[in-house]
């Protein structure tokens, strides 16, 4: 279980605290979808949660032991919103790859297999999927990381309809052996989504009805 005590965090570049007093309660098996309007502060709620940013004040706990910044960085795996903009790589297989000495071909195999993308050719340049195709190699990167925590900002950003139904059910697939959290400015996206659900409005996490 990841669980957030009274964390507030305040960026450098802001003069208010953006997250004050966050209470979250979170578990594997069962994804949490956390919406709040544009610049509620939904992204740096994961920024800290994956220890990208450190929060000011509180206690984050993984079952039921506090981790440091560090600790929260191999715990959790990161997809950002168009992560399309942040690959590397020249190739899908370079892409896959970055931060691994050695990786199989059996295992960048299994990754994409693992996302739906098991035809993709390894040697094809990232900027050359479909959108739904880079979201999905994103995961993949993240998958090959192992976390037990994997953090998506606005997963279906930018995707058509249909590519969005089945980004949704990998990431329903995904959820069932590691905990999941989704960040969204739109909810009604993910009408039917079998998930718990929580908004964050002016610093505060607050529970939605089902």
């Amino acid at each position: 279980m990841l669980e957030l005590h009274d964390v507030h965090y305040r960026p450098a570049t802001a003069e208010q605290l953006v997250l004050n007093g966050i209470q979250l309660k979170a578990s594997r098996g069962r994804p949490l979808l956390i919406s709040g309007d544009s610049g509620s502060g939904k992204t740096s709620l994961l920024d800290v949660i994956s220890g990208m940013a450190s929060a000011n004040t509180g206690r984050i706990c993984w079952q039921e032991k506090v981790l440091n910044q560090r600790q929260r960085r191999w715990l959790c795996g990161v997809v950002f919103q168009f992560p399309e903009r942040h690959f590397l790589g020249l190739t899908v297989s370079q892409e896959l790859k970055l931060g691994h000495r050695r990786l199989s071909s059996e295992d960048q195999a299994a990754a994409l297999r693992q996302v739906g993308l098991s035809g993709v050719d390894g040697r094809q340049a990232p900027e050359r999927l479909s959108g739904g195709q880079q979201r999905r190699l994103a995961l993949a990167v993240q998958l090959l990381r192992k976390p037990d925590v994997l953090l998506l900002d606005e997963p279906t950003a930018g995707l058509d309809w249909s590519v969005r139904t089945e980004v949704l059910e990998l990431l329903d697939q995904l959820s069932r052996d590691r905990l999941l959290i989704v960040v969204t400015h739109e909810p009604e996206l993910f009408h039917g989504w079998n998930c718990d659900q929580l908004r964050l409005h002016n610093g505060r996490l607050h529970a939605l009805s089902p």
